[in-house]
């Protein structure tokens, strides 16, 4: 049974020696390890000790019948697998096996070969309930994450915005600074609407290397180029019947913007080095920070895929021109991550937090109330020591600029800044572009431009 994965698990209960030992003999191997009972008392005693992927159960034995213990293997491993055997078969066992919740329902003599197919499917079954288990938990987690806080006009229009937009299967451009919640706002979008239950595929566009993003969108065919071992859906296809939520797509290589173009207004995609055209049914929520306005006019976004995907634009503001939710949003964020736990935000923290830029924003805000719950006990929080460093750092980065009637020295206070906050986070280049508000690959370009090692 080489197709099965490992540790698997077979118990046999019958009382033929014989029938066991055939069985054993015959399905038994590196894959799937095979244990046998001759009684229900003996059977009781394995399942409550070990779990079995599935029990092959014979209904005639010593001490009862074996549609009896249906209920107990179940009640104490619910996602085994159970297949009833008898050498008497007839219609209301059956039905009554299933009932009771068995998988399958056999009768003697049977042929080894159907018995391993049998075995077979219940596992796979298995796993795809385990699977499926898993997708809804992620999507539960991911739905309740969609969670949006706030306040005041503009959160009021970006909520409305989001209500028409989970109404329709239109695209989505959402646009903002690092840290304003884009893919938030992308999910919330999702998850109210009527495709709830169907995929929600994240892809960050700056993430991938150039090379790569083709595949890895509309997949790839056996052999495409070296290294293709096998074929593989891309994204595109995977989220067919949900969202497609494409994070930097300012970063998208011009060449591949003409495809996601195609794809946007015929909903077919060919997969890299395949002839065969598939249609999909998949709507796109695409995010950026950067002004695609100015790259449009620099040749580095298509003018008509601007359009295509911002049926619906959404704009979120920085949190410095949103301070009113502030508030909220640390004390959700307490709550979040300390839930039950008591804690105070006294008017001093509050009023230091208001009055913090916050060049992260949300992200930033719910990097510094987590980091102040872990680091410091009592009831009282006090995240404005955690702002200390940052606050004087944008103090001395302000103490080096030139006068307001001197504009010719600007990029030498962006140079300075941009290098002093690289060396507080000690050279790491994400923590970096996530404090300063901008992308990854606008951080490296400024970075190279200083010649900078």
């Amino acid at each position: 049974m080489a197709e099965i994965a490992k540790h698997k698990q077979l118990l046999i209960l019958d009382d033929d020696q014989f029938f066991c030992d055939a069985v054993s003999d015959g399905i038994a191997g590196p894959a799937l390890s095979v244990i046998t009972a001759h009684s229900l008392s003996q059977a009781r005693h394995l399942c409550a000790k070990d779990r079995f992927d599935v029990v092959l159960l014979d209904n005639t034995l010593p001490d009862g019948s074996g549609l009896s213990l249906i209920p107990d293997v179940i009640r104490m491993n619910e996602r085994a697998k159970i297949i009833l055997i008898t050498a008497f078969p007839n219609w209301n066992h059956a039905v009554s096996a299933l009932k009771n919740g068995a998988y399958d329902y056999l009768s003697k003599p049977i042929e080894l070969e159907e018995l391993r197919v049998t075995i077979e499917r219940a596992l796979r079954s298995s796993e795809l309930e385990r699977i499926e288990q898993v997708h809804r938990y992620r999507n539960s987690r991911e739905s309740a994450e969609a969670a949006l806080i706030g306040d005041g006009p503009a959160f009021h229009e970006v909520m409305e915005l989001i209500q028409k937009a989970s109404a329709t299967r239109a695209s989505v451009l959402i646009t903002g600074e690092t840290g304003t919640g884009k893919n938030v706002v992308a999910k919330a979008i999702h998850y109210t609407g009527s495709s709830n239950s169907q995929p929600f595929i994240n892809v960050n566009c700056a993430a991938l290397p150039e090379n790569l993003v083709e595949a890895e969108l509309f997949g790839v065919e056996k052999g495409a180029y070296t290294g293709a071992s096998s074929t593989r859906k891309g994204t595109v296809e995977l989220a067919d019947g949900g969202t497609l939520f494409l994070d930097e797509i300012g970063e998208m290589p011009v060449p591949l913007q003409a495809k996601l173009l195609s794809v946007l207004e015929d909903q077919k995609v060919k997969r890299v080095g395949g002839d065969i055209v598939r249609s999909v049914d998949v709507r796109v929520i695409a995010a950026t920070n950067l002004a695609l306005d100015l790259a449009i006019e620099e040749g580095r976004f298509r003018r008509d895929l601007y359009y295509r995907l911002g049926v619906i634009h959404v704009h979120l503001r920085p949190l410095r021109e949103r301070r009113q939710d502030i508030p909220r949003l640390a004390e959700f964020f307490a709550h979040k991550f300390a839930p039950g736990r008591h804690f105070e935000l006294p008017d001093s923290e509050v009023d230091s937090l208001m009055h913090y830029d916050w060049p992260g924003n949300v992200r930033e805000l719910k990097n510094i109330i987590e980091r102040c719950l872990i680091l410091h006990e009592g009831a009282t929080l006090r995240p404005s020591t955690l702002l200390t460093r940052s606050t004087k750092q944008a103090s001395e980065t302000a103490s080096i600029a030139p006068p307001a009637t001197n504009t010719l020295l600007l990029e030498e206070v962006e140079r300075r800044h941009i290098l002093n906050t690289l060396e507080q986070f000690f050279n790491n280049y994400t923590r970096t572009a996530i404090a300063l508000g901008v992308s990854l690959s606008t951080l490296k370009r400024k970075l190279k431009e200083y010649q900078y090692r």
